[in-house]
């Protein structure tokens, strides 16, 4: 699962123009569920349990343009429209269209919100066009945006501290200090759920019942992680500041499933669009907080596998094991056995040339402009690869056609028919539940052990959901018994946090009433899932650190030595600036048993360090 913002008027715009196109496009068919059967996609709908508090709307009901602008557009009542036509009448004040059509108080609109450095790019932004003739708001390319930037970052820079940028690290602070809007209102928070290749392979290429079963397996493990946000990260604030986290009813989000990718290649995943808006205990809409949020989205993610795993075993017998060709450096992945790998690369193949294209665009940018490229020009370079490495575009097509097209391609890959009959049949050989005798009994404690164990490989502190995600995978691997999964996962959570020392300053003096506690008895003055952690093991090893950074008899190299390895790299053609130089000076001749080089990437550590190799 990943997360996005979704900012109030903007953010939300790439769901409400889907369901737009819908409510302008809906000729001649028979409602929603027919069009999205033709078009290819599926209809949204609002799912979630603080749906309830919605007076008006169920979970499962159908999502329009119309209720989608209300809310994520502008915080309103999804009904704010049709609520207020139907309470017209006299006699009705302003504050009686307000209750009616209001969910708290609406997203807040900031004005004149734009820096110095912002105008400034954006008047120079016109003097292309105006010398190409054509008007100024037309879109200039990316290139000379960022040859503008970084002329107008240098100017302030310069007038800010009376001299140029050393290197591309004081270019980049200065572009993004000058850019971040001050404000901004948040209008929700994009869920993307996407299973791994191997099951949108297999959905792809079944027979239309088992791969209803699927997308059915699919959409109950995006229930489960749902219900996990929901229980354990889903709060509110109250008070000054919101200095009070508090219960919340549940979330409204509206669900949109999408069937393929740009490519056309089969990528069944699902965005969840988590509305800014939960109501209370006593019934105040308020915002989500959206601290714990962000923190529980690997977890989330990890409970939506798990799940995912469990459905399809409980329903078609499906097992997953760790891929083989997972890169060491990263966590493995665990696909469905039987599901040819030939498959899952040809259906993948455009993520790696989407990435190899970025990187080449990268390294041009940075020798180009002299720094790395922020990161909303990262966000326009991987545009850009995804642009240039695409296919043509196609038109939009019905599920029929694109199980056709996915059929022939399977064929290709898998040698005809036969090929995929036979990676079916070994797929599903073993259709239905795991029998009760192939899951294997996992000891807590040692799980807890492996757990604590990648924590400390990983990190120095920890939290709960870094955990819980860890529990996950480890008790997904371990062979046990799905039903048993979610509780032995609790039970591996709580012992490994036993297991770790908790960091922080113990207020055991200090209790609060009931009405200053949340539902599970914690106060409201915490904020849930923020208590840190650690190890002893990791203490031992800082303190190994801190004593070594203390000592200063080692290796000293003569300055001379230094002065004709920086000549070397001066005369090889790598010059180095000042900062590189004083590194060099530092690290060579401190005699520092310990030291740190710390600085952006590209702003030339590498090159450093082979003229203090030379040296």
């Amino acid at each position: 699962m990943s997360i996005h913002k979704l900012t109030a008027g903007s953010g939300y715009d790439y769901l409400t123009r889907q369901v737009a196109a819908l409510d302008a496009t809906d000729k001649g068919h028979t409602g929603l569920a027919s069009y999205y059967s033709e078009k290819g996609e599926t209809p949204g709908e609002w799912v979630g349990s603080g749906i309830t508090g919605i007076e008006g709307l169920a979970a499962g009901d159908i999502v329009t343009a119309e209720q989608m602008q209300a809310l994520f557009g502008s915080g309103h009542h999804p009904l704010a429209h049709a609520r207020r036509e139907s309470f017209q009448g006299q006699g009705v004040s302003a504050e009686d269209y307000r209750a009616v059509t209001r969910l708290g108080v609406p997203f807040k609109v900031y004005e004149h919100d734009v820096s110095a450095y912002r105008l400034e790019v954006a008047k120079r932004l016109r003097s292309p066009n105006k010398a190409a003739g054509v008007p100024g708001e037309y879109p200039v390319s990316a290139e000379d945006r960022a040859r503008v930037r970084t002329e107008v970052a240098r100017e302030f820079f310069r007038a800010e501290h009376g001299r140029d940028p050393d290197d591309a690290r004081e270019l980049s602070a200065t572009i993004a200090t000058h850019s971040r809007p001050k404000t901004q209102a948040v209008a929700g928070f994009d869920l993307t759920f996407s299973p791994v290749k191997s099951v949108s392979t297999l959905w792809a290429i079944a027979d239309p019942s088992t791969a209803a079963r699927i997308e059915r397996a699919h959409h109950a493990a995006i229930s489960d992680a749902l219900g996990f946000v929901e229980r354990h990260a889903l709060y509110s604030r109250e008070g000054a500041n919101g200095v009070r986290q508090v219960d919340v009813r549940g979330l409204v989000a509206t669900a949109f499933t999408h069937r393929d990718s740009r490519a056309g290649d089969p990528d069944l995943h699902t965005h969840v669009a988590v509305a800014n808006k939960v109501q209370t205990l006593d019934g105040k809409w308020l915002a989500v907080d959206g601290r714990v949020l962000f923190k529980a989205t690997v977890a989330a993610s990890e409970t939506y596998n798990s799940a995912l795993e469990r459905h399809l075993n409980a329903d078609l017998g499906l097992r997953f094991e760790a891929r083989d060709d997972t890169d060491p450096r990263t966590r493995p992945i665990r696909e469905v056995v039987g599901v040819d790998p030939r498959l899952n690369h040809r259906w993948s193949a455009r993520r790696v040339s989407i990435e190899e294209r970025r990187s080449t665009l990268v390294t041009r940018f940075q020798r180009t402009h002299g720094r790395p490229p922020t990161p909303i020009e990262a966000i326009h370079l991987a545009q850009q690869a995804t642009l240039e490495t695409r296919d043509a575009k196609h038109e939009p097509r019905a599920l029929a056609e694109q199980r056709a097209t996915w059929r022939e391609q399977a064929r290709e890959v898998l040698d005809g028919d036969h090929g995929i009959h036979a990676m079916l049949a070994q797929t599903m050989a073993s259709h239905g539940p795991s029998p009760v005798d192939r899951f294997v009994r996992v000891d807590i404690d040692t799980t807890a052990q492996a757990v604590l164990t990648q924590m400390e490989n990983r990190r120095s502190v920890w939290q709960v959901w870094h955990v819980r995600a860890e529990a996950e995978r480890r008790t997904r691997g371990a062979g046990a018994s799905h039903l048993l999964r979610p509780g032995l996962v609790d039970q591996v959570v709580a012992r490994a946090l036993e297991m770790s020392v908790p960091i922080g300053r113990p207020e055991n003096d200090i209790a609060e009433p009931k009405e200053l506690r949340r539902q599970d008895g914690s106060s409201m003055y915490t904020v849930a899932g923020a208590d840190l952690f650690t190890s002893a093991t990791v203490m031992a090893a800082e303190q190994r650190l801190v004593e070594v950074a203390g000592r200063t008899d080692g290796l000293v190299v003569d300055e001379m030595a230094v002065e004709l390895a920086l000549m070397e790299s001066a005369a090889n053609g790598v010059p180095l600036n000042s900062g590189q130089i004083c590194l060099i000076r530092a690290m060579a001749t401190s005699g520092a048993r310990l030291q740190l080089a710390i600085a952006p990437a590209g702003s030339g550590k590498t090159t450093a360090m082979r003229a203090l190799s030379g040296a």
